[in-house]
């Protein structure tokens, strides 16, 4: 992306009987600064405008059409039909290609430059496979679209957490701590920070493993065996990492205001921390992709679809976020 253009963001509307599609119509009431384009079936779109009693005029667009800023009341439409029978809070498996092939179509589209970031509303992993469609979730699906080697990291104002595990049993995590996978993990957010973010010299707290992060080998072994030989690696490399930490000590103020991040072991280490803080405006951030892609940080609420019971706080740091790491990632291009 130049420097001057306005930053295109794609923004799927998810799981058609949850609130991702509510979601998309409440962006739509308010400007931002980016071409905003949603990949959905307009008909959902404008029954659950009506629902929501939001006043709603979509524009059925192409993605080649040349941006323009997002204006209110305004919502820009790439159709994908399939949806527009579905009803508020109820699940069916006949809408399951529907949701892939929006993030399929966005995919795509931002691979090949013509949109600068995807943005995903909550989409529900249980009636995709119950459609017999073997899926993990966005981050393997996008992964294996675009060959990349992702990194879960979640970010609020003041905090972004990433992980070196995610979605394991605690009784897997140490043995998936491996000096290769940690060393990975560290050098893609260590290169995403500095493409991705605009920060030139990333300063990193990692936390250890264990309580007290093994004190000294007496509570586990990991730090000393494979935590702290990958940092002291990393380090004579050039990175700035402190660590391993005590994880119930890295998250203080002190530590936290001279840190652009926390790197930690597995997925309750750091995420209840950051959820506490930022709960309704966080991001999830998929980063070590060819693509930026941004998410809220919940589910699909079934519930509450169509009711207007939601908070769209989380959607708009998502878009927030990608805006900002779009135009981070062109001014590192242009500096190149």
């Amino acid at each position: 992306m130049s420097r001057s253009r306005l930053p295109r963001i794609l923004l799927t509307s998810g799981e058609p009987a949850g609130i991702g599609p509510d979601l998309c119509v409440l962006a739509a009431q308010r400007p931002h600064s980016c071409d905003l384009t949603v990949l959905a079936d307009p008909e959902l779109l404008a029954d659950r405008a009506d629902r929501l009693g939001q006043g709603l005029r979509i524009e059925r667009v192409s993605a080649d059409e040349p941006p323009r800023p997002q204006q209110s009341g305004v919502l820009r439409v790439w159709s994908v039909h399939g949806a527009a029978a579905s009803r508020c809070g109820v699940l069916d498996t006949a809408t399951a290609p529907y949701v892939l092939e929006l993030l399929r179509r966005g995919t795509e589209a931002c691979l090949s430059g013509r949109y600068d970031a995807l943005v995903t509303a909550p989409v529900h992993k249980g009636i995709i496979n119950d459609a017999g469609i073997p899926f993990t979730g966005h981050t393997e699906f996008l992964a294996e679209m675009t060959g990349g080697w992702p990194v879960m990291m979640l970010a609020t104002p003041g905090l972004r957490v990433a992980l070196a595990t995610t979605h394991l049993p605690l009784a897997q995590v140490s043995a998936a701590v491996t000096r290769e996978r940690l060393q990975r993990v560290l050098e893609v957010l260590d290169r995403e920070l500095r493409l991705r973010f605009g920060i030139g010299s990333p300063r990193i707290l990692v936390c250890g493993l264990n309580p007290h992060a093994g004190e000294g080998g007496h509570l586990g072994r990991e730090e000393l065996e494979v935590i702290g030989p990958v940092l002291e690696g990393l380090r004579a490399g050039g990175m700035d990492l402190q660590g391993p930490l005590p994880a119930d000590t890295a998250f203080v103020p002190s530590q936290l205001e001279q840190a652009d991040a926390v790197l930690a072991m597995y997925h309750d280490q750091g995420l209840p921390v950051l959820k506490h803080l930022g709960f309704g405006r966080a991001v999830n951030i998929t980063l070590g992709l060819p693509i930026i892609r941004t998410s809220v940080d919940h589910g699909t609420a079934l519930d509450r679809a169509g009711t207007g019971r939601i908070d769209s706080g989380s959607l708009d740091y998502a878009l927030e976020t990608a805006i900002h790491m779009a135009q981070a990632s062109g001014r590192e291009v242009a500096a190149a």
